[in-house]
C-alpha cells in the first residue's frame, strides 16, 4: 500500500457517510433510562455489533476466552500496517477506564483517542460514524458494565501516514425507524454491523463502493486460527451471489454459518454473536442484502 493511500480511504469514507445520512430518517433519540440503555447496548454488542469478535482473544477452536472479554486480541498485518485490537475494558491501567463517555463516543464515531491521536484501520470508523446517538450511548453503557481486564496489548504500527481525520466532527445522528425496512436494514448492516467493510472489494487498499457486496477480499490466517478466507459475494447475483437463496437460508448462513447445501462455513464470521439477533433485525438485514444489485453484472 503506497504512501498517501489511507488518505484516499478517508476521502472514500465520505461516500458511506453521505449515503447513510439520507437514510437516517427517524426522529432524534429521546433520553432513555440507564437500564434501557444497558439492555440496548448489551443487545448490540452481543449480536450485530460483535465487537468481541475482534477485541476478545480466542481459543484455537475459535471460541472466545470468557475471562478476557474485550481485553484486546485481533492482529492483522498488511504491507501498510500491523494492527492490534486494543483492550477496551474499563481497566484504568491497560484499558479505557479513564476515558469519559464523550471520549469513548468520539473514539467510536470519529476515530480519535483522548490524547488527540487518530485510530487507524482496521477499526471501521467510516462505518461507525453513522451509529445513532442512542445506540452509541448504549454501547458506552455496556462497556462501563463489562468486567475490567488487566491486559497489555501492543500498539499498532503504521508504515504509511494516517489521515488527519476520518471526516468532519459527528454532531448528532438520529435513530433509524424500523418502519422503513430498507433504511433500517441498511443501518443494521452498514453502521452497526459494518458488513460491507469485508464484503466490498478493496483495490490497492481502497474500498470500491461501486461494487458493494461483491466480496473477494482475502484474509490470511484470520484471527490466527490457521486458515485464510475470502469474503463472499453477498449480492443478489443468482449463481455467484445469494440471489437464489431463500430468506431462511440467508438467515441460517448469518447465524450458524451453514450454506443452503448444508456445508459449514469457516469460523471467521461472528456467528456466535449474530445468532443473538432478533428476528426483526435479521429480516431487515435480508431486505438490505436483497437490495444489492447482482454483481458481477451480467
Amino acid at each position: 500500500m503506497e504512501t498517501g493511500l489511507i488518505e484516499r480511504v478517508a476521502a472514500r469514507a465520505g461516500t458511506v457517510a453521505a449515503g447513510l445520512a439520507i437514510l437516517a430518517c427517524g426522529p432524534p433519540a429521546f433520553a432513555q433510562e440507564p437500564d434501557e440503555l444497558l439492555a440496548r447496548g448489551t443487545y448490540i454488542m452481543e449480536s450485530i455489533g460483535a465487537c468481541g469478535n475482534c477485541h476478545t482473544p480466542k481459543r484455537s477452536d475459535g471460541t472466545p476466552i470468557e475471562n478476557l472479554h474485550l481485553g484486546g486480541a485481533f492482529v492483522i498485518e498488511e504491507p501498510a500496517f500491523k494492527a492490534y485490537a486494543p483492550n477496551i475494558t474499563m481497566d484504568e491501567a491497560t484499558g479505557i477506564g479513564t476515558w469519559s463517555d464523550e471520549e469513548i463516543i468520539r473514539a467510536i464515531r470519529e476515530g480519535f483517542r483522548p490524547d488527540g491521536t487518530i485510530i487507524g484501520p482496521p477499526m471501521p470508523t467510516p462505518w461507525y460514524r453513522d451509529i445513532s446517538d442512542t445506540d452509541v450511548r448504549a454501547i458506552v453503557a455496556y462497556l462501563r458494565n463489562a468486567e475490567p481486564v488487566n491486559r497489555v496489548v501492543p500498539k499498532s504500527e503504521y508504515r504509511v501516514p494516517l489521515p488527519p481525520d476520518w471526516g468532519p466532527p459527528v454532531e448528532s445522528v438520529p435513530d433509524v425507524s424500523p418502519d422503513d425496512p430498507l433504511a433500517y436494514g441498511t443501518y443494521v448492516a452498514v453502521a452497526l454491523g459494518h458488513c460491507t467493510e469485508c464484503h466490498t472489494p478493496i483495490v490497492e487498499g481502497v474500498h470500491d463502493f461501486s461494487r458493494v457486496g461483491l466480496g473477494g477480499n482475502t484474509y490470511p490466517n484470520i484471527f490466527g486460527l490457521g486458515f485464510s478466507v475470502i469474503s463472499a459475494n453477498v449480492t443478489s447475483h443468482p449463481t455467484l451471489g445469494i440471489g437464489e437463496w431463500s430468506d431462511e437460508e440467508i438467515k441460517l448462513a448469518i447465524t450458524d454459518g451453514i450454506r443452503p447445501d448444508g456445508r459449514q462455513m469457516l469460523d471467521s464470521m461472528a456467528f456466535q454473536y449474530y445468532r443473538n439477533m432478533t428476528e426483526e433485525d435479521l429480516d431487515a438485514l435480508v431486505v438490505y442484502l436483497r437490495s444489492l444489485p447482482p454483481l458481477p453484472a451480467e
